[in-house]
């Protein structure tokens, strides 16, 4: 379970993010964590929060996001919201580190969500910002902060996510993972 100043440090890209507030700090109204992208490039697919806000604030370096398939600079002082059911993605495009508070609401599980994705990347399951398959499946499906690929149908995507899912969990995948957080799911 993510505490309150906790900071997850990503060995291999020496990317950080320190928990300033947890869901348990907020009785689940937000999450809120200061984060260092040091590594460069996409991470993460462009995605859609279907039930949370995000908001980030920059403090240093230039934060590259995608609003809706626009890209945008953000500068250290600058802001961006992303409404639940918007599709978007951040990332370090930049020479030198980015740092930014990364704003989530409702918290749901989003900090479970960070330990695992942090844990599955210190163990080299997370390559080039690219997730196994049948775990992204697993995700998709079991964490309650719920996002979808903004680039895949979502018939195709709910199809191959509820056929695909289960079997992930038979094999062993787990959206969080006892290993990370503590507990599993």
């Amino acid at each position: 379970m993510p505490s309150k100043g906790q900071k997850l440090e990503n060995p291999h890209t020496g990317d950080t993010y320190e928990f300033l507030e947890t869901a348990a700090d907020t009785n689940g109204n937000y999450i809120k964590v200061m984060v260092t992208l040091k590594s460069k490039g996409v991470r993460m697919p462009d995605h859609i929060h279907t039930v949370q806000d995000e908001f980030f604030e920059v403090l240093s370096g230039k934060l590259t996001v995608i609003d809706r398939r626009e890209k945008i600079i953000i500068y250290p002082g600058g802001e961006r919201f992303f409404p639940k059911d918007r599709p978007h993605n951040h990332y370090n495009n930049h020479l030198g580190k980015v740092i930014f508070i990364q704003t989530v609401s409702p918290a749901l599980d989003f900090d479970y969500l960070l330990e695992t994705l942090h844990g599955l990347s210190c163990d080299g399951k997370i390559r080039k910002g690219k997730i196994g398959f049948l775990q992204q499946m697993v995700l998709l499906k079991y964490i309650e902060s719920k996002r979808v690929l903004a680039d895949v149908p979502l018939g195709l995507q709910n199809a191959l996510v509820n056929a695909l899912a289960p079997l992930g969990r038979i094999l062993g995948y787990r959206a969080v993972y006892k290993k990370y957080s503590g507990i599993e799911k």
